[in-house]
Formats: structure tokens, sequence, C-alpha cells
């Protein structure tokens, strides 16, 4: 399944427990809108980890993040498959590497009420979610978000903010399975190439889907 592929980004590490975590008030808040609203590009190396609902790690991944806002993104898996993710701004691309075989949606439709919403930062990004409280614990700040549409696949997103910046996400779905983004070497704000977020299609590979073409209106 499409988002939940985008989504198995996680590794064990600061998952949001009560412990000795303490409750802060709008820090939390104004961290959140400051990711969605400030930051107009964004790269890290990630590690992922999914665990199940007694705490065994099922998947172990690793590989880069890119982001261009409005709306696109570039999630690449590296190891232990290569995976890629290409959000265009009208398409989503999923790329399996060995499989030699792309899917492609419309991202509007694939992306709708799921947390990867707030990777491309669309001005209704946070419509879609509820906040939930914030708390600080080991050097983080943490902000609980809940999905408004029960149905979207995840019960709660929990961000991690380290210094400013967005270091951790932790996703919990509906499975009882939670999924740990840890991100490194963060990058904000410096220039990218808007290549990066394009998609051509390589030569005697399988497409499933059929992309859309992008509504341009002006000259």
């Amino acid at each position: 399944m499409l988002i939940r592929q985008t989504l198995f980004i996680s590794a064990l590490l600061c998952i949001a427990t009560a412990g000795a975590a303490q409750p802060v008030s709008g820090d939390g808040d104004a961290l959140v809108d400051a990711f969605v609203n400030d930051v107009v590009t964004f790269s890290a190396d990630f590690e992922q980890s999914l665990i199940d609902p007694d705490g065994r790690m099922l998947e172990k991944t690793s590989g880069t993040l890119e982001i261009q806002r409005p709306g696109r993104f570039r999630w690449v898996y590296e190891e232990p498959y290569e995976h890629w993710l290409v959000a265009d701004g009208t398409n989503i691309w999923s790329y399996d590497v060995d499989l030699e075989q792309v899917t492609v949606k419309p991202q509007a439709e694939a992306l709708a009420n799921t947390p990867a919403l707030l990777l491309g930062g669309s001005g209704e990004a946070m419509d879609q979610f509820e906040r939930a409280g914030s708390f600080t614990e080991n050097g983080l700040t943490w902000v609980k978000l809940v999905p408004v549409d029960t149905d979207s696949g995840f019960r709660r997103v929990e961000l991690g903010f380290e210094d400013g910046r967005l270091s951790r996400m932790v996703f919990f779905d509906n499975l009882e399975q939670t999924t740990v983004v840890v991100l490194q070497n963060v990058v904000v704000n410096e220039p990218i190439d808007a290549a990066r977020f394009r998609f051509d299609v390589p030569d005697d590979v399988d497409v499933v889907g059929k992309p859309v073409t992008a509504n341009l209106t002006g000259d």
C-alpha cells in the first residue's frame, strides 16, 4: 500500500512514553507551526524501524529525505533495499528498483488524511489533525497530533524537535504497530535542485497507474 510505504520510517529511539516526560505549553505548537509554515526546503538522512505491539523490531531501513515546498518531497530507501517515493506536486511515484516497477497515483488522492501531508507543508495540512498536547523528554520537545479522519490508518503522530529542528517522527497505526523515524544531518532552507523532485520513468520498467496532468493557469 503506497501510503504505508511512505510512512514506514523508523528506528527504536526516543519513543514517547510517560515516565520522566514533562508537559510543556505553547512551545510545541510553535515548533510544529514553524515546521509547516516556515520550512521551505529540508534534507536529512534517516534511520527507520517498524515495531510490533510486543516491542519487537520487524524491519529496519535507512536512506535520505528531501523536501521542497509546496508539495514536493523525495524519500529514498537505500538499505537493505532500494525504493524511491517521489512527490512532484501533482503525482506521487513509488519506484521499487529491484522489482523494476513504478506505481503512480495522483498526489492529492494518495496523501489525503495522512501524516505525509506534513512533509509537503500544504496550507491545509494542519486542518487534518487535532493537537493533543506536548511534552519534553530526553532533551526533545514532543508534539502529539491525532488525525481528524478516524479511517486514516493512524491513531496518533508524534513529532520530536531538538534545538528547534525536527529530528524524530513516530507513527502509531491502527494495527498497534509503531513506526519511528530518526533524522540526522538535518539541513533547513538551503537550495535543493528542483530536478530532484521530478521522476523520469527508467527504460524497461513496468508502470502501474496513470499520472495526472497538473492544472496550470496563468500566462
